[in-house]
């Protein structure tokens, strides 16, 4: 037996056979079992070291250098803040890693998750809301937020292509019947129709839906004169810019404004499976809608979650999880799953998809088109003349 088991066992004694001679209806007894118990608390704190360890009192300043608790519990909570047409799939995928990490690490996982316009939730953990992971609109977004100190540099090259876990292409959404015979992009440059999309100054989705347009002339061989003129005849017919992708919609379903709206393929699926009458038209020059997964260092590193965070972004590459996406009319990032019957047989195929990376990357792209005077400020000063 070793001098601090002997030490406990001694103590133990003396506080029984104080408790036999006094009662705590007994000042004398009460101030007997405290002085014990005192004693009892100063000879483990000088057995164990000094109290030097992981382990703090309630009272004291956790010690930032000790394993971080919430990693140790049988419970840990993780914050999701994603773009808003994201959350059917997550709320799909988040049971499913919930079991298997219950499996593999004996450990239950309780999501607290956040959805809304990408631009927003980008600011809003700049701000302070402590997401562990976040899912965004486009990798621009999190570039803001790594450029902001909370997420390490070099993010994309933790996981499977380049960060980015889910993508779709852009859809032109037509009145029943599609009186206005819309096709594909030019069309949407005729008079008489009237266009809905958000402002791409505040809209993630609306920045891709400038994006296509542009990249529809330069994909088919015309120059950068040629898809200024194009974009400032289309957005000469949008009578209305809404602040976000869900505002343009609504502007579009529950307002009926407009002839035509340009939304994610993706949405436009999800509404066909919930029961709404929804025509559209996926034309065949197309730019790929690029979504990141990246785990926010400064928040994991705070909350001790890094091991479940970065699990959880493992588990969105798996195809189990890339499944659920499809289903919910996401296109794969598998390759291998992207080439089955059930994804061709679902997803109009697309014969010239553009990239990101084909206009620069988006630092290059954000300067160029959407900071201030930039081309969409020039298309919109062209238009109010």
């Amino acid at each position: 037996m070793n001098l601090w088991q002997r030490s406990v066992k001694k103590l133990q004694a003396i506080a029984e056979h104080t408790t036999y001679r006094f009662r705590l209806n007994s000042l004398k007894g009460f101030v007997s079992l405290f002085l014990v118990g005192t004693a009892l608390s100063v000879a483990l704190a000088a057995c164990s070291g000094g109290g030097t360890g992981n382990t703090t009192s309630s009272s004291e300043t956790p010690n930032t250098s000790a394993t971080p608790v919430a990693a140790s519990k049988d419970n840990v909570e993780l914050t999701l803040v994603s773009f808003a047409v994201t959350k059917a799939a997550h709320e799909a995928i988040i049971p499913k890693f919930v079991e298997q990490w219950k499996k593999d690490h004996n450990q239950t996982v309780v999501f607290k998750q956040s959805y809304g316009g990408s631009g927003s939730q980008t600011r809003a953990v700049i701000d302070g809301l402590e997401a562990d992971v976040v899912h965004l609109a486009l990798a621009g977004d999190t570039s803001k937020i790594e450029k902001a100190g909370l997420i390490q540099p070099g993010w994309e090259k933790e996981v499977p292509n380049n960060g980015i876990v889910s993508k779709s292409v852009a859809a032109i959404v037509t009145r029943t019947g599609n009186p206005k015979g819309i096709k594909n992009w030019a069309d949407l440059a005729k008079d008489g129709v009237k266009l809905i999309t958000a402002n791409p100054k505040t809209s993630g989705v609306a920045k891709w839906n400038f994006l296509a347009l542009w990249d529809s002339v330069i994909k088919t061989g015309g120059d950068e004169a040629k898809a200024t003129d194009f974009v400032t005849k289309v957005y000469k017919n949008v009578p209305i810019l809404p602040k976000d992708a869900r505002e343009a919609t609504d502007t579009f379903t529950k307002q009926g404004q407009g002839d035509v709206l340009i939304n994610y393929e993706n949405e436009v699926i999800l509404a066909k499976q919930k029961g709404e009458k929804v025509e559209y038209v996926v034309p065949d020059v197309n730019i790929s809608i690029d979504n990141p997964i990246a785990v926010v260092d400064k928040n994991v590193d705070k909350h001790g979650t890094r091991e479940v965070a970065e699990g959880f972004v493992k588990y969105l590459y798996t195809p189990e999880a890339q499944q659920e996406f499809v289903k919910l009319g996401f296109r794969p990032v598998d390759e291998t799953i992207a080439q089955t019957k059930e994804v061709t047989d679902k997803f109009p195929k697309v014969k010239t998809l553009g990239t990101v990376a084909d206009l620069g990357g988006w630092s290059e792209i954000d300067k160029k088109f959407f900071a201030d005077g930039g081309v969409f400020d020039k298309v919109q000063a062209a238009n109010k003349r």
